[in-house]
């Protein structure tokens, strides 16, 4: 049971009545109609459905890759509906961190410097963007692999240098996109379990898209997308 003298955390995202429609030689395609939905710090959610259903569609819009046609897109206390697109690239480096199903990572950088990048893009020296990446790499056990480049990792391996980078710039916010989806199912749990303990270790607000049920299961709430809506799901 909660403490009801304890403070209650605010959400770092929060979103009201979003909607977002796609233009199609069919017609208008509606993938979002009105969903609502608050990830609070140190929260894992697990975001549910079918090829096609709008998960992408909401994790862009609410990490501010893509302006929804209506609806409050809130970033740790903050309305970015309405900023500008050069206010929306700020925000975005500086709350919230991406994991794709394919890793992205530059074939031609090591690991370390891989997820030093985004901390130097931010501001920050070589040397202390390469040594905080040194720290979040030993955290996800690859130590041994840190001057690496992504060919001479594994699958597995690979995501894992893709959260670390996720996490370089301490986002509040972090989104995965099937992050385990390219991988087999040793390496899907493994991947899934560094990620999950990041967030909770950090006070990272995750909000997941997968299509691996053994996986939502461990999520501390599941969303399925159906018909543009959000069901709460009991797994």
């Amino acid at each position: 049971m909660s403490d009801p003298t304890q403070p209650v955390a605010s959400p770092v995202l929060a979103l009201r009545g979003v909607e977002r429609t796609y233009v199609t030689e069919a017609g208008p395609l509606n993938v979002l109609r009105g969903v609502d939905l608050d990830v609070y710090p140190g929260e894992v959610v697990g975001l549910i459905g079918p090829s096609g259903s709008g998960k992408s569609s909401l994790l862009h819009a609410a990490g501010l890759l893509e302006k929804p046609n209506a609806g409050i897109i809130a970033l740790d206390g903050r309305d970015c509906s309405k900023l500008s697109e050069r206010q929306r690239t700020k925000v975005r480096l500086s709350t919230v961190g991406f994991v794709y199903q394919f890793h992205h990572l530059l074939p031609e950088f090591s690991a370390l410097d891989n997820v030093a990048m985004p901390a130097m893009i931010a501001g920050k020296g070589r040397g202390e963007a390469r040594a905080a990446a040194q720290v979040t790499l030993d955290q996800l056990g690859l130590s041994g692999r840190v001057e690496h480049q992504p060919g001479q990792l594994s699958g597995g391996e690979q995501q894992r240098v893709a959260i670390a980078r996720a996490l370089a710039n301490h986002p509040k916010l972090l989104l995965a996109d099937e992050p385990t989806g390219n991988l087999d199912p040793a390496n899907s749990s493994a991947v899934f379990q560094a990620l999950y303990e990041q967030a909770r270790q950090r006070g990272v607000a995750a909000l997941i898209a997968t299509h691996n049920m053994e996986l939502a299961r461990y999520m501390d709430r599941v969303f399925a997308l159906k018909d543009g809506h959000l069901e709460a799901q009991s797994l």
